[in-house]
């Protein structure tokens, strides 16, 4: 099954990005993610202008993961879509994009199979990089932790960082998790089928969400609720500027995510309502 996935996925291809398909889908889906998902994206001006950067956020939403997609839009409407984005993305979603017709390209919208030698590649290309630490760990845990950053302890982005010589540039977004109810990772059903050793999934997660109700798994994703997207880019970090020649890796997980956890409490704290926002 595993070597079905693969086969199914074509290699990362970064040419396979491709301009005139945002720059005519991208008024239209912007602003429907502005009316249904009342996107606030703010803190764009964080962003380098030009070059590589890697952008680190926070995941959420399980598998129709709104908050990356209003991010995206975002992005190339305030840098235009000549500049080279790419988002890393796990082979499943990939796939399921291609299977589902109302879906949008993702690949032409420039997601990549996440893998650190994919990062790299869009990286060296001079692309601006989003990466998603928590993986799957962290877009399918329950709703009522929805302000709460967790990488589940992986510090491969400050590596990447290091090794390509980038900035990195956090981001923060709230109410992808209220577009369902999310109730469990699922993670001992993940093991008892052995999902972690054949797709590289280490959840199997369990949710109320339209149009199926109980929704295990979410393979054959959801139909959102319009939660309120809101999302918050942070100031750039130099990692060696600000942690020295030799980092401590350690420490400037702490740092980058305990700036994330601070700004994601605050904005939690700004929402009166859930999905209303």
């Amino acid at each position: 099954m595993a070597g079905e996935v693969r086969r199914r996925v074509p290699r990362a291809d970064l040419d396979e990005r491709d301009p005139d398909y945002i720059r005519d889908n991208l008024p239209f889906l912007w602003m429907l993610s502005s009316l249904y998902f009342r996107a606030d994206v703010r803190g764009l001006d964080s962003i380098p202008a030009e070059g590589p950067v890697l952008l680190v956020g926070n995941h959420s939403g399980g598998n129709m993961i709104v908050d990356t997609f209003v991010f995206s839009l975002a992005f190339n409407t305030r840098f235009g879509v000549e500049r080279r984005f790419y988002q890393l993305a796990h082979n499943l979603v990939l796939l399921l994009s291609g299977l589902f017709p109302w879906l949008p390209d993702l690949r032409k919208f420039g997601t990549i199979s996440a893998s650190h030698e994919n990062a790299e590649r869009a990286l060296r290309a001079g692309g601006a990089v989003l990466v998603y630490p928590g993986g799957d760990y962290e877009t399918h845990r329950p709703s009522w932790e929805s302000a709460r950053i967790d990488f589940d302890g992986r510090k491969g982005f400050i590596r990447l960082a290091l090794k390509n010589n980038v900035p990195v540039v956090p981001v923060v977004a709230i109410g992808g998790q209220e577009t369902a109810l999310f109730l469990s990772r699922g993670e001992w059903l993940a093991k008892l089928l052995r999902l972690d050793r054949m797709l590289r999934l280490k959840v199997m997660p369990i949710s109320l969400a339209l149009p199926w109700g109980l929704n295990v798994s979410d393979l054959l994703t959801h139909f959102p609720l319009p939660a309120k997207i809101t999302i918050q880019v942070l100031p750039a970090i130099d990692v060696r500027a600000q942690f020295g020649q030799e980092p401590d890796v350690d420490a400037v997980y702490d740092h980058i995510v305990g700036a994330m956890q601070t700004t994601l409490t605050e904005l939690a704290e700004q929402r009166r309502f859930p999905i209303i926002g």
